[in-house]
């Protein structure tokens, strides 16, 4: 381990990030953090490390110690060599990490479309997205076969998605101003918290002392969605850096292309601000980071002739307004110890308050929630750096106001959590993490959360690993499924004992195991790796779909549980093309009160990935970069129908498809450039989306039946400019 720095005009040493740390003589190597930081497993064929990074001479230093504390870098004056470097992939799976996870970069997000973090995952077979409803339009995230309530999201590792914002959150972030995402499956750390059951996926945004000083991204589509991006930073000292970001995001076409009077995607107005500000100095060991965001989004969804003054909450035509307005306030405060750089501690807190007004046809549903979460953490060793342990207290507030139709809901969530967590790091042989929390909760008890992790190199570039950790959280039964207000179906919540609309938290234990191996092939590098998960509930609300005309909230009874299985292969095939191939499959099963053991429905059993990327070498910083991405889903069960008329009823199970994405993207300069590309351009699309669309007042009106798009083939194109 250790710090790459380089000395400034001023004589003071900053930080340098993403330097190029490697064995000589070896293809084993790392890259170092935002902070200058980085670790490598040691290498028993290399006494040799090399730090290089572009503008700036190589340094090979001997290693003879664990930390090798400060390494500094100078500038290249005359340019006497030629350095070539191959760079790190944006999508990283990790041979030393204890836990399960992999690392995205900004880089791969610029393959998506656009321009928020529902998109960002579209080149990533790690997570699944789908859209909650035909008429919402919500992408949703679905990890080891469960739903986003099951997951936790955080933003710089402090809550963000949950509660008022499960189901849009993922659009109130734009993907311009994110870093990187890290995505955990299975059991997380015991730091963040006791509520993730299927995994953990956290972004780290940009920072204004290491960001581009200036950034400008614009995207349009066949469907009148307009999107403009933003970032400006400025250092107002080699310490501190200010940063000011603006989203916005517009689209106003009227489309029906399958002619049922509804619109295929909503008309939506955004504005995003987010003003971010850094203090780093690593001479003092001290840290900081302060965020100030607001956000303002209007969705208008329906019929093609509703007009809000004229049809709100009557019969002349169907129709729904979704207002939101969202603060944000959060700050990170940490100190490294400059003598001790294991050691250190840090402070996170943030404060939200989200208001949404909205109604759907004739159903009302309002919520105001606040929320407070706070977080001390102390890191340090024992004996040596082979022994870590991390230990702290946390602290979180949430208060909700629904409203439902005519009834009000009203609960406040307290607790006040302690954690430990021991590491053993040995990157040679056997490494684990072993984690516990106990916490009090007003609505939860008092409870004990274990979580354990394990890696163990089997043998060159290999490695094994095991999870297990419990998880457990009420849910907030109408935040996470508003897509039921756009339909005909009443509302049944048969208990009354529970603290959660009288229905009790939910338990899970999740279990997991998973292999890599990296080895070469014709002298490129090929990547393989198997997972599998078993998630099974000790206490669910069940979400029982099964009833035409009505949805069901009630307590687990029986058994459920969540088996996935993923197998992965990734190759170079030639010089920078580049194949990434996923296989899934799922086993997802609940009992229901009255219909027995069910598949979830909506839930493909089958999914398989593939992307294929290329770019071209570069040419007086001109390049070309190509992106395929297809995606097949296996049919899927689709909730009861059967009492419906005959031309309300849906099949048993769905057909089959594929989806297929495209971008190419032309860079002029290091500055400038442009891309343009397709979404769906099989331009595969569900039959009857909506049931009953004629009659949308009446009984068997139904829009939450989405196995498949609605849209048709989409076609794009933008700019981004950078300085």
């Amino acid at each position: 381990m250790g710090k790459v720095l380089e000395y400034n005009d001023k004589g003071k040493t900053i930080v340098l990030p993403y330097a190029n740390v490697y064995w000589a003589n070896s293809t084993e190597g790392t890259t170092t953090d935002s902070l200058g930081n980085f670790k490598i497993p040691f290498n028993l064929n290399s006494k040799k490390l090399i730090v290089s990074l572009m503008g700036y001479r190589s340094d090979t230093i001997p290693v003879n110690r664990p930390n090798l504390g400060n390494i500094v870098l100078y500038p290249n004056v005359v340019l006497d060599e030629v350095v070539v470097e191959k760079e790190v992939a944006p999508i990283q799976k990790s041979l030393f990490k204890v836990q399960n996870v992999v690392s995205v970069d900004s880089r791969e997000m610029l393959k998506a479309a656009c321009c928020n973090l529902s998109e960002s995952f579209e080149t990533n077979p790690a997570v699944d997205v789908n859209v909650s409803d035909a008429i919402l339009g919500a992408k949703q995230i679905q990890m080891l076969g469960l739903n986003s309530p099951y997951l936790m999201f955080t933003q710089e590792n402090m809550p963000s998605i949950r509660g008022a914002s499960q189901v849009f959150g993922l659009s109130f972030t734009p993907g311009s101003w994110i870093e990187s995402i890290q995505i955990t499956k299975g059991a997380g750390s015991v730091l963040n918290g006791f509520e993730s059951i299927s995994g953990h996926i956290n972004s780290e945004l940009v920072k204004p002392l290491t960001d581009k000083r200036f950034f400008l991204n614009m995207y349009a589509n066949n469907y009148e969605r307009y999107e403009f991006n933003s970032r400006f930073n400025h250092s107002l000292s080699d310490e501190l850096g200010v940063g000011l970001y603006v989203h916005s995001n517009l689209r106003n076409g009227y489309i029906d292309n399958n002619g049922d009077s509804f619109l295929d995607t909503p008309l939506t107005k955004q504005i995003n601000i987010m003003n971010r500000w850094q203090y780093l100095n690593p001479e003092s060991g001290w840290v900081s980071y302060a965020n100030i965001q607001y956000l303002g989004d209007t969705k208008e969804i329906g019929q093609t002739d509703f007009n809000v003054n004229t049809d709100k909450l009557t019969t002349n035509a169907w129709g729904s307004v979704i207002n939101t307005d969202r603060l944000d306030l959060s700050a990170k405060l940490g100190y490294v110890f400059p003598d001790l750089p294991y050691q250190s501690f840090g402070f996170q807190t943030t404060y939200t308050t989200h208001d949404q007004d909205a109604f759907y046809g004739l159903n009302v549903y309002d919520i105001n929630h606040k929320s407070f979460y706070s977080n001390l953490i102390f890191n340090s060793i024992i004996g040596s750096t082979l022994h870590k342990f991390k230990t702290g207290v946390s602290l979180t507030y949430d208060g909700f106001n629904e409203l439902v139709n005519e009834t009000p809901y009203r609960r406040y969530d307290n607790s006040l959590g302690a954690f430990f967590e021991y590491t053993y790091d040995n990157l040679e042989g056997l490494s684990f993490e072993s984690g516990l929390r106990i916490d009090q909760h007003n609505n939860l008890g008092t409870f004990v959360t274990p979580r354990f992790h394990l890696r163990y190199s089997l043998w060159d570039k290999a490695s094994l690993r095991a999870s297990f950790g419990r998880g457990k959280r009420g849910a907030n039964i109408f935040a996470e499924n508003q897509q039921l207000f756009a339909s005909s179906r009443q509302i049944a919540i048969t208990e009354s004992n529970g603290n959660y609309y009288g229905l009790k938290p939910e338990k899970a234990w999740n279990y997991g195991v998973s292999f890599i191996q990296k080895l070469y092939v014709w002298s490129r590098v090929l990547d393989f790796s198997i997972d599998f998960y078993r998630t099974q509930f000790i206490d669910q609300v069940v979400v029982d779909w099964e009833t035409p005309g009505e949805i069901s909230f009630y307590n687990l009874t029986g058994n459920s549980y969540s088996n996935s299985l993923q197998i992965d292969l990734n190759y170079e095939i030639l010089q920078d093309f580049y194949l990434r191939s996923t296989y899934k499959f799922f086993d997802v099963v609940t009992d229901y009160d009255v219909e027995g053991s069910l598949e979830r429905p909506l839930q493909p059993k089958y999914r398989f990935f593939i992307n294929l990327g290329y770019e071209t070498p570069k040419v007086s910083e001109g390049q070309w970069r190509f992106d395929f991405t297809a995606n097949w889903l296996g049919s899927q069960r689709l909730p009861n129908t059967m009492s419906n008329p005959d031309e309300y009823q849906l099949p048993t199970y769905s057909p089959s498809y594929l989806i297929m994405n495209a971008q190419v993207t032309k860079v002029f300069s290091s500055k400038f450039e442009c891309y343009i590309g397709g979404e769906n351009m099989g331009n595969f699309t569900q039959n009857m989306p909506i049931l009953s669309s004629n009659d949308p007042f009446g009984p068997y009106f139904d829009s939450t039946l989405l196995y498949g798009p609605v849209l048709k083939s989409t076609y794009f194109l933008g700019f981004r400019y950078k300085i």
